[in-house]
């Protein structure tokens, strides 16, 4: 399939790329680098074995839909959107113009240019300060910033679309604590200043970027005090959105679906895990909680795993290895990237616990309803996978 791929050289979208070249698919990115680098694309290259199409582009340019149809799109993974919480508070407007404005331009594209099959990279910020965990599909939508509040926005216009035209499919991929890198160590998350997620913070403390990791509050009612929190692989994740490509093709109907390990971790707990993966001290240095955090929070994935066959299989140990690899070859990020690179400069890990990513290869060539349609997106169904609003 030609797959479109928004936001194609940010932290999943880029994981996703390599993911669908593997797969098979023809893989197109538009991206307007607002909050990534294009050196990107020559790691992507390496990788991949050929260079991606790219277009410097805002799903908001008027000539999207003269995209799609000129390269006979036939899924589009979206993944283009601001993603700082923190910065969602200060900034709402910004976050509503960017990420509601550019899907609600996203849709209006694909309708004109007739590609029915939408993969959206959602967020468990939906379900807000959800204080009960495993959290599954049907926990009540109550996002608590403007942020979360965009994801709900744009699954809302995403369902009311797929009501009102019956050719769309849509699935909707709730996930939760992206971390980790590429095995390769190729690629891996890079934050512009201070990392609002707490896997590249504790990296950027091992290689020596900053003095401490920050922890918000240790008298949570938990094993050690600190939050739990579902931390997820961003190789695992990146196969879940491939997977659901593969299902909107099969299937021909949407889903909503969580994505996660299913079990949390503790901020102590994964920061003891990381100094094992990287060797280094981690200092930790308490603060007070914040408003709004709870002591646990992690998913249910059942039906992931059910509708999808899916499931997480990289461990937290995993996790870390991978990041601390991306870390310690490019402290800077890709601002550090000189290129070319010679391919042994990094051996990929043996199989440990995982399925093994295949070494970098030539350029891969592409491989070849039951749903109410007429009801709006609040009264569509957990069991056809999307979930009550």
């Amino acid at each position: 399939m030609r797959i479109l791929v928004t936001g194609g050289t940010g932290y999943i979208g880029s994981h996703t790329c390599v993911e669908l070249a593997q797969r098979g698919h023809e893989v197109c990115i538009v991206d307007n680098l607002s909050n990534s680098s294009e050196r990107v694309l020559d790691h992507l290259q390496h990788l991949m074995g050929f260079r991606p199409e790219f277009h410097r582009m805002d799903v908001r340019a008027p000539e999207l839909a003269d995209l799609l149809i000129g390269k006979r799109i036939d899924a589009v993974l979206h993944f283009a959107a601001l993603k700082a919480v923190g910065e969602s508070v200060r900034e709402p407007l910004l976050y509503f113009n960017n990420n509601v404005t550019g899907t609600l331009a996203l849709l209006r594209a694909m309708r004109t240019a007739k590609v029915c099959n939408l993969v959206f990279s959602s967020s468990a910020t939906v379900y807000g300060d959800a204080n009960r965990s495993p959290i599954d599909e049907s926990a009540p939508l109550k996002a608590i910033n403007p942020y979360g509040r965009t994801k709900l926005m744009m699954e809302e216009m995403i369902g009311d679309l797929s009501a009102a035209w019956p050719d769309f499919n849509a699935a909707l991929l709730r996930y939760f604590n992206p971390v980790g890198a590429h095995p390769s160590g190729y690629l891996g998350e890079d934050p512009r200043g201070v990392p609002n997620n707490l896997m590249p913070y504790i990296a950027q403390v091992a290689v020596g970027r900053r003095e401490a990791l920050q922890v918000f509050g240790d008298d949570y009612p938990t094993d050690d005090g600190t939050g739990v929190r579902d931390y997820l692989h961003v190789m695992d994740l990146a196969r879940a959105h491939v997977d659901a490509i593969d299902y909107l093709q099969r299937q021909r109907k949407g889903l909503v679906v969580n994505l996660g390990t299913g079990r949390g971790y503790s901020v102590r707990e994964v920061a003891a895990a990381f100094a094992r993966a990287s060797g280094r001290r981690i200092p930790l240095s308490i603060a007070p909680r914040r408003d709004g955090d709870v002591a646990v929070y992690f998913a249910s994935t059942a039906l992931a795993n059910r509708l999808l066959g899916w499931t997480a299989e990289y461990d937290l140990d995993r996790m870390c290895r991978d990041t601390w690899r991306w870390q310690s070859m490019y402290p800077d990020g890709y601002a550090g990237s000189r290129w070319p690179r010679p391919r042994t400069a990094a051996a990929v890990p043996e199989r440990e616990g995982a399925r093994e990513l295949p070494a970098p290869a030539p350029r891969l060539s592409p491989g070849p309803d039951t749903r109410r349609r007429s009801e709006p997106v609040s009264t569509l169904v957990v069991a056809t996978g999307f979930s009550r609003v």
